[in-house]
């Protein structure tokens, strides 16, 4: 194989609308809340339990989000998890028209 084999295709910044998923953004929007809550446990080294008991929420829960099955996550919850953690974040959502190349959410502190 050489360099002419491929092809180099730019993403959309959402890999769940590039692959046509019905949800993609409701997927990404999950995707990077959960990415916030991992990121801010490993920044304050808690474990799952830890977690747990320090936000009220179920050690399982924590688990599920960091083997990405956000399947039984609703964005309300993970909001409500992620705040629980950190209550000084705030999260921005912007809505914007229909463009399948854009979308945004921001979390900051």
């Amino acid at each position: 194989m050489n360099e002419s084999d491929f092809e180099l295709v730019e993403g959309s910044g959402n890999v769940f609308r590039d692959f046509d998923d019905l949800d993609a953004d409701l997927k990404q929007a999950k995707a990077i809340l959960a990415a916030r809550i991992i990121s801010l446990l490993d920044e304050r080294g808690l474990t799952v339990r830890k977690a747990g008991v320090m936000t009220g929420f179920a050690a399982a829960d924590f688990s599920r989000i960091r083997n990405a099955n956000l399947g039984r996550f609703t964005i309300d919850r993970l909001m409500k998890m992620l705040s629980s953690l950190d209550d000084r974040l705030r999260v921005t959502v912007q809505v914007e028209p229909r463009n399948p190349r854009q979308g945004t959410m921001h979390i900051s502190r």
